[in-house]
């Protein structure tokens, strides 16, 4: 690891120390990664466990988070018929689309993930705004897809949730 990326390295975790999201650090065992964390996002019982790593050889950032369908939405999925669940997969494609977000959709095993990536500066420094800002970019799709599945999983549920409380915010510091 040269000195630029062993900055960029030490920057990223001193971000995501300050806001206490920082987790572990990823081993690079495929010799791929130049370094990488995990983290949860936002803090607090609501985040989600995320990856920011440096591809080998890149001079870009990539900030990742996978998702899992449970096996009570599997079976809810399944319930509905094929078409059904083909249309929920379809929901979750166009709304990364929209959100202008890569994707990796694997519909047998019901899981998918969400990436955001961002090129370096020339100086290699990082806004920490910019760090975030793609972090709330993958979350929000993540958030977004949870709540989709429900709908899909449990329609004569969803008039349960009118009324928002402190807890649904999502709020980076509640």
């Amino acid at each position: 690891m040269t000195n630029i990326e062993s900055e960029i390295k030490n920057q990223i975790r001193e971000y995501l120390i300050d806001e206490g999201i920082l987790r572990t650090q990823i081993p690079d065992s495929e010799n791929k990664i130049e370094f990488g964390f995990r983290f949860v996002f936002p803090p607090g019982p609501k985040g989600h466990q995320m990856v920011v790593f440096k591809p080998k050889n890149k001079d870009l950032i990539i900030i990742n988070a996978g998702t899992q369908v449970s096996p009570p939405h599997i079976e809810a999925l399944n319930s509905l018929g094929e078409d059904k669940k083909i249309k929920f997969f379809m929901e979750l494609r166009k709304l990364f689309l929209l959100k202008n977000v890569f994707f990796r959709i694997d519909i047998q095993n019901y899981r998918y993930e969400v990436s955001d990536q961002f090129f370096l500066k020339p100086d290699y420094k990082i806004p920490k705004d910019k760090l975030f800002s793609s972090m709330r970019k993958v979350f929000n799709c993540t958030a977004y897809s949870n709540i989709l599945l429900n709908e899909f999983c449990h329609p004569d549920e969803v008039g349960k949730f009118k009324d928002f409380d402190s807890e649904s915010d999502f709020s980076l510091y509640s």
